[in-house]
Parts: structure tokens; sequence; C-alpha cells
């Protein structure tokens, strides 16, 4: 009979890794037959192959190049649901949901003997019936003494940075802000959402180790969601603990690593306390690439070969090729002005192509010299001079290589970006937006931009107007919206995501107490320095230079509350949950916590990730995840808020 086993180790991290490290070390040890990988061998791996679904490719890719893979000993990774051939002498490591398709599926491969042994890896806890199914295909196909181990991984959520998760890629409809915020939800279809998000936070904390404090705000209608969520959760965080043999949390893993003297606090948002910040127009770099471009899991996708040059007459228009770009931590490029504002960006790739050029240039002028023939007694001298230069360059050449490929790649990626930049001219659409959030005085009247024909897409032009309509302190007056509304039309805009912000507006009762965003604002600062010279890839007139000043956006303002212990009327009415405390008793942390994290129910942004990135930064010591039931773009939302609408 196959015995069942629930992973539990707990992990010393370093710096500032959070889920990333964690969910990575268990990834790999899974890979190694669940058991540690060795350190510092030169031995060969076990070769294998890795069988997984969808959510479990979505779960390793952003952590996990083809190369690791290879060189952890999987030579094939394969889709559970394709057409596998039988490899009988290799063992089969699977990861994969334990849904009934999927538990099938594996009975069938069981049936045809495809591999030589099966380790299988559930990334949610298997239930006892399914584990069962899966018991008796093994002995009906005489294959029991294959099955050679059974894991619950307690992984089904996405790292995508250090300090950010989401819980699913694939099927993320079924837990959408549309999905949630729908008028005919019925109660089974709530519940089955709340179990969906709740098993992913619990696995979430299972691989931390860590026992959390959680906050939520309290029940008005609009923040149930939040409530119901962090109810369920505690539960199920005290029935685990309450098994003392069985429990996932024994021996207070939750003193590893970052959590050494402290648990974490969890605070858990609805994303209707703030609506403006995902429909806002950005001004970084990775947050714009999301805008912008087709980036999701950390992949960016672009059209290449897009028929720059005109096909001759007559003969057929060249087939845009896709080229895909992975942006991961070991980008230094990357990591360093992922958060920086994208004029910022472009100067910074235009000075790592000169300098790249300038290394170039000196391996060429080395290799001019070496091929000096003759007796001339200058040219040997010069020869013996720079075979040192020349052996150094040549012993550096894969890092040039390497370079190269980094400048090539943001060169394009952030020439693709610029190109959106100027043809909708979001500088304009981000400056604007930014003086409404933070009701600064505005230069431009909203009919004129809405009016422009140059001036952005008929979805550039409602993004605008619905921030104008959120964040306004009073409802424009019926004639006022009418004639927005007429502008609009004119502009070629749907209006269902206004009927449906109109709908929540008087629902949630902003108009009474909008959602602070703080006067910062943002600062032009004159022409370019190298940006704007002639021999730059990146030509940037009619393109503001805006420098962003920093202030909290409300998830962020809300959590400084909470982890400061401040009292403040945004937050000094949110529930306390101590999942580890005799339930009903009421006795608070009395203590600022140093790490945190922040969970928005509905779906995120990397506006707000990048806002609490900043925050984390000036606070030194602290501590800061940020998650979310999806991660979605401006157009992603405002097409879940045209559906609201449509109802």
């Amino acid at each position: 009979m196959v015995k069942r086993r629930k992973v539990k180790e707990t992990f010393t991290l370093t710096g500032d890794s959070y889920s990333v490290v964690l969910e990575k070390l268990a990834l790999k040890r899974m890979l190694n037959f669940n058991a540690p990988p060795l350190k510092n061998t030169t031995a060969e791996p076990v070769w294998k192959v890795l069988i997984y679904d969808r959510f479990g490719q979505d779960i390793i890719s952003p952590l996990l190049s083809v190369k690791e893979l290879r060189d952890m000993g999987i030579t094939l990774h394969l889709l559970l649901h394709s057409d596998r051939d039988p490899i009988p002498d290799v063992p089969a490591v699977y990861f994969v949901m334990p849904t009934e398709e999927n538990i099938d599926r594996i009975c069938q491969d069981l049936r045809n003997q495809l591999y030589e042994s099966y380790y299988l890896n559930f990334i949610s806890a298997i239930s006892r019936s399914k584990l069962e199914d899966i018991a008796s295909a093994a002995l009906a196909a005489n294959a029991v003494s294959q099955v050679t181990k059974v894991f619950d991984q307690y992984l089904n959520f996405i790292t995508l940075e250090d300090d950010m998760f989401i819980l699913c890629h694939q099927n993320k409809e079924l837990i959408s802000y549309h999905a949630i915020n729908r008028a005919d939800i019925q109660d089974t279809d709530m519940e089955a959402i709340m179990d969906t998000i709740v098993d992913s936070l619990f696995c979430f904390f299972v691989t931390l180790g860590a026992v959390p404090i959680i906050r939520c705000p309290r029940g008005n209608a609009a923040e149930m969601v939040a409530v119901v969520n962090t109810v369920e959760l505690e539960s199920k965080l005290r029935e685990n603990l309450r098994d003392a043999r069985n429990s996932l949390f024994t021996g207070d893993n939750m003193a590893a690593g970052q959590f050494s003297f402290q648990r974490p606090l969890f605070v858990l948002a609805d994303r209707n306390v703030d609506m403006a910040t995902p429909l806002h127009h950005t001004w970084t770099y990775q947050a714009l690439i999301h805008d912008v471009l087709d980036f999701h899991l950390n992949r960016v996708m672009m059209e290449e070969g897009a028929g720059a040059e005109p096909s001759p007459a007559g003969a057929r228009p060249k087939k845009k090729s896709r080229k895909s770009y992975d942006l991961t931590a070991a980008d230094k490029f990357w990591q360093k002005h992922k958060g920086s504002p994208f004029p910022e960006v472009a100067e910074s790739v235009q000075e790592e192509l000169d300098t790249y050029r300038a290394q170039e240039d000196e391996v060429k002028r080395l290799k001019s010299i070496m091929g000096l023939e003759g007796e001339d007694e200058g040219a040997i001298s010069m020869l013996s001079d720079n075979t040192a230069k020349l052996t150094s360059a040549v012993s550096s050449l894969p890092e040039l290589l390497e370079k190269k490929r980094l400048i090539d790649l943001h060169t394009n990626v952030a020439t693709a970006v610029l190109d959106h930049i100027k043809s909708r001219k979001l500088d304009v659409y981000f400056e604007y937006e930014e003086k409404l959030m933070s009701k600064s005085t505005l230069d431009k009247s909203l009919l004129d931009i809405i009016s422009d024909p140059d001036a952005g897409t008929p979805e550039d032009k409602m993004r605008l107007f619905l921030i104008y309509y959120i964040t306004a302190q009073q409802a424009p007056s019926e004639s006022d919206l009418e004639q927005y509304k007429k502008a609009l039309l004119d502009a070629g805009c749907d209006l269902s995501p206004l009927n449906y912000i109109k709908q929540w507006k008087a629902f949630t009762k902003m108009a009474a107490t909008p959602a602070n965003y703080g006067n910062s604002g943002v600062k032009p600062m004159g022409l370019f320095s190298r940006v704007m010279n002639t021999g730059s890839q990146f030509v940037m007139e009619g393109v503001k230079n805006l420098v962003l000043k920093q202030h909290n956006l409300p998830v962020t303002r809300i959590l400084d509350n909470l982890m400061e212990m401040k009292s403040h009327p945004e937050t000094d009415d949110y529930r306390y949950f101590d999942p580890k405390m005799l339930r009903g008793s009421e006795r608070y942390n009395i203590t600022p916590l140093i790490s945190a994290i922040v969970f928005v129910v509905g779906g995120g942004n990397y506006i707000e990730y990048q806002n609490l990135v900043d925050y984390t930064k000036s606070k030194q010591g602290k501590k800061v995840v940020y998650g979310c039931s999806e991660l979605f773009n401006a157009a992603q939302f405002i097409k879940q808020l045209s559906q609201l609408g449509q109802k």
C-alpha cells in the first residue's frame, strides 16, 4: 500500500529572499526524489522524466530554467495529458494538481507501464478517496512496488519575485474580480472561490513555515470577501496546529530565516479598497512592460520581423515572428532597473551599449595588433605588450557575449515600450492621472484630452476618465457627465466599465470618503542629457522626463498603519486573528512588526507591488511580501469591469 507523507522542512534564508528561495528549494528537493539535493558534488545526477500539468508548469517556469532542470537530471519535461511514449527504464517525477482528470491519467500511466518508477507529487493535498483510486489502479496493474513515493507538496502558488506571489495563472478567471463581484453569483460559487483562495494561502504559509497574525477589514458589503477568507484561513491554520503529531508547523518552523524573532503580519485587503491604481498609466519599467506588452510569468512575448521593409509588389507579406524574453533575477540590469522610471532605463541601456562597444573595439584593436607581421621592432614590442591584454579579453569573452545578449534584450524591450509611449502619449496620461489622484492643479481640461484624436487609444481615455470619476470628491453633475459620455463615445469608448464604477461608487459610498493617494505628484525635468544624443538608440523627443516622487498608495498606507501600530480611521476597526491563541481572546501584539505579507483579493498589479518595494526600502530592517489572487494589467481589469457593467 502506498504511504502518503507530507513535506515538512525548515529552511534558513539569507538576504532579502522570501518565498522564491523557499519554493525553489522545495522544487529542487522534489526533483531529487524528495531528498535534500547534494551539494559540492561532481557525481552525475540520476536521469529522470518530469511530468506536470499546466498548474505545475506555471509554478516551475518562473523559478527553474531548462538548464537548471537539466543539471538536476531532467532529460524530458512533458505535460501529463500529452501523448507520451513508454520509457520503461527511467523514473518519472509527477507534479500535478490532485484533480479527478489528473488522477485518471496517472492510473492510465500505471496500467500502460510507462516508466520504471513513479514519484507522485501533488501541488495541493490529495484526498483519501483519490489516494485509494491510485492504490487500486497500482494493484490492478501489478505496479505497487513501482509507485515509490507519494507526497503532498503544498506548493499551490506561483512565486514571481523574491517578495511577490500570485495564486494561479491557469483558470484565473475562476477567482477574478469579475467572478467575485458579479451580481448573479450563487453561494456555492462563492464557497468554491473561497476554498480555492484559502487552499493556496494555506500552502504559502506551509512553505514559509510560519503561522501569521492576521488582520483584515471588518465586513461591510464591499469587504465581506476578505473577512470570509480570513475566517476560513484562520480555521484551517488553527485546525492544523491542533493536531500536534501531524501539524505542518511542528517545531515552530517560523523560527527559520526572516521570522527568527517574530511571526509575520498577514494583511488581507480587498481590491475594492483602491480601484484607481489598477487603471493608472504607469512610468516604471516593469509596470510599463506589463501594461503595454504581452508579459506574464516573467516572460515577455514580442513580435519581430513585422515587415519593416515593404514587400515587393505582388509578394506575400512577411509573417510576424514571435520572440520571447525571460526577465529573471539572473539579469542584473533587470534587477537594478525594473522599478526605475522609464527615461532612466533608456539612458542606462544606452550607457551599457556604449560600454560594450568600447570593450568590443578594444578586442578588435588587440586582434589587429596580434596580426602584425614583419621584423619591425616597434611592432614586435607592441605585440608583446598586448598579448596579456588579449588573453584577458579572450577569457572574458563569454561574459561579454552574455552582456551583449542582455543589452539586445533590453534594447528591444525598451524600444517596444518607447513606441507605445510615443504613439499613445502615455507620459501625458501618467502626469495627468498623478495630478488627479493627488488633487493637484490641472493644466489642461479632461475634455480636451478625451477629445484629442492623437492622444491615446479609446481604452487610454476610458482609464483616465474612470480615475477622474473614482477620485473626484464630488461626482460630476448629470449635464457634465452627459458631456463626458458623449466625448467618450465619439472617441470610440465602450461605456460599460463606467456603468459598473457608478454602481460600485454608490454601493460603497466612496463619494463621501475617497481613497487618499497622497499629494506628491510628479515633476517634469527638462531635456535628457545623454538620451537625446544623435547616436542614441532611444530618440526621446516629445516624451516628458518625469521624475517620480515617493508617496504611499492605499494598500501600502494600510500596511504601514498595521505594521507600525498607528491609530488611524482607515485601520482602527481592522479585525485581529491569531490561530495560535484561544478563539475570542483579544490579546493584540503591541510591538511594531518587522515582517509582513499583504495580500489583495480580487487582483493586484505591479504599480502596487513597486510602491511596497519603495516603502520597504525607506524602512530599515522591514521585510514585506506582496501577493494577489491574480495579476492583471489595466486592459485586463477594464475588460472585467466591462463584463460587470453589461449585466
